[in-house]
């Protein structure tokens, strides 16, 4: 109901790799005409937000080939992801992938899952990769009236969360908040409590969703949910376009320095139908990541991008991009 199925996500990728890749190869095409099916407009802006290239550019020669890519070389989920939509692909077509928690912008273009919010990331070509883990969804039964009048927060907290580490600091005492460290590494072990489901952190009016060392993992099951997201401007994005969420329409925002968290959580306490406004203007953004077919066809159409501006394939599409 709250995560996805590990270990059926892990079967069924482990089973398509019996396919052979001349499969998908074949049907690049036949897939790529669904996009008659979808609003155009809509797909060309996300193609254009995740691939911002616009200059041609030769990859250098140490650059792999998708020959190389093999799922031993790399974390599984970060292979299936990528997998899943470069076997259309030939294969002694160049990519460069950088896989993990990538907060600074390459040098060449790179396939991320994360990248810093700016207005020169061009290089930082995004893709939904680790999905099974950052792409959760739930399906929240609860009155929000009814919810606790409180911000809940449960967190991995290492050296490397400085973001969080500040907001713990400043707010693990609060009345409002019920926070707490998840795992024990020895680093500020006195916030230390024990993990709970996403059902309970559902019963509270508000969830934390400060960044961690990218992007801030629960934000995407948080805003599927009838609960809000609390949290600053974000500062890293992912396929989930966090650059165009806006600010107490999709989720309530709070300072950088977090220092104005009690007046705003005091203010949509009093005023529960601005709340709700929130929550359907989130469900509603949420909606548009859940139609596998078009996040398919986006997402071969952001590797047919990179391949044309890398100068491997002549042409990009008949789309105006």
């Amino acid at each position: 109901m709250h995560r996805n199925n590990k270990q059926k996500y892990y079967i069924l990728n482990y089973l398509k790799l019996i396919i052979p890749d001349l499969f998908f190869r074949i049907r690049l095409n036949i897939k790529l005409k669904n996009i008659t099916n979808y609003d155009y407009d809509h797909v060309k802006l996300r193609v254009n937000y995740y691939n911002k290239l616009k200059k041609k550019i030769d990859l250098p020669k140490e650059i792999k080939s998708l020959r190389s890519f093999k799922i031993k070389n790399y974390h599984r989920t970060y292979f299936f992801d990528t997998y899943e939509y470069s076997r259309f692909f030939k294969k002694n077509f160049k990519i460069n992938m950088l896989f993990g928690d990538i907060v600074h912008i390459p040098e060449l273009p790179s396939i991320v899952k994360s990248r810093p919010i700016s207005n020169k990331n061009e290089n930082s070509i995004l893709l939904k990769l680790n999905k099974v883990r950052h792409f959760t969804y739930t399906r929240d039964k609860n009155n929000f009236k009814e919810k606790k009048n409180m911000l809940i927060g449960r967190s991995a907290i290492t050296k490397k969360h400085k973001k969080r580490i500040e907001f713990f600091k400043k707010y693990f005492n609060n009345n409002l908040c019920d926070l707490g460290k998840i795992n024990k590494n020895g680093v500020h072990d006195e916030w230390l409590k024990n993990k709970i489901s996403i059902e309970n952190h559902l019963k509270y009016k508000f969830v934390m969703c400060v960044e961690g060392v990218d992007v801030a993992t629960n934000l995407k099951w948080v805003m599927s949910s009838n609960s809000i997201a609390v949290m600053p401007k974000p500062e890293i994005e992912s396929w989930f376009m966090e650059k165009t969420l806006i600010p107490d329409f999709h989720y309530i925002e709070i300072k950088k320095d977090y220092s104005d968290l009690e007046e705003k959580l005091n203010y949509y306490l009093n005023n529960l139908n601005k709340c709700l406004e929130i929550i359907k203007n989130a469900n509603k953004y949420v909606y548009q990541f859940k139609n596998k077919e078009r996040e398919d066809i986006i997402s071969l159409l952001v590797l047919k991008k990179y391949f044309y501006y890398t100068n491997q394939i002549k042409e990009f599409s008949n789309l105006d991009y």
